[in-house]
């Protein structure tokens, strides 16, 4: 099975960012944590995404808040697919990091999830993982009728309670 890259812009970012790990684990999908900036550490960034493909990798996910364009930076020098996580932040509540992650040029795509929509860049990447990977994909099937289960046994509560 294929790995998820997860690249922070900053360590501050772990709290949004580990909610990704829990949904990750869930399914049994290996994957690494990294702190790069694509201010900061270019460098160290582009050797990452250069390199992804080839150190097993099967898609990236990016988390940058302000208006970092960590995800746009990965997704330049990678074909793999890259899903971008805007963080809130005190500034702009996020709006910045939203549209320097989604706002991106022809050729160059980045998938982008909600601010600090962390659980949902999991879930996304481990369903681009599930293409090449049935097990997982009935996995992802079978959380599904979980989830659709609960909404049914809250409804029927629900309902027993207040349709008279």
């Amino acid at each position: 099975m294929k790995k998820v890259g997860i690249v922070m812009g900053s360590d501050s970012d772990l709290p949004v960012v580990s909610k990704a790990f829990e949904v990750l684990e869930e399914f049994d999908i290996p994957y690494e944590v990294h702190v790069y900036s694509a201010h900061r550490t270019p460098l160290e960034a582009k050797a990452f995404a250069e390199n992804a493909e080839r150190d097993g990798f099967g898609v990236i996910i990016a988390a940058a808040g302000m208006a970092a364009h960590l995800a746009g930076a990965l997704a330049a020098n990678t074909t793999l697919p890259v899903i971008g996580i805007p963080i809130k932040s005190a500034t702009l509540d996020g709006m910045d990091a939203l549209l320097s992650t989604v706002q991106m040029p022809s050729g160059i795509p980045v998938a982008t999830v909600a601010i600090d929509g962390a659980k949902n860049a999991a879930y996304l990447a481990a369903e681009i993982i599930a293409l090449s990977d049935a097990t997982l994909s009935a996995k992802l099937k079978e959380a599904r009728d979980v989830a659709a289960k609960q909404v049914l046994e809250k409804n029927n509560k629900i309902a027993e309670k207040y349709n008279k």
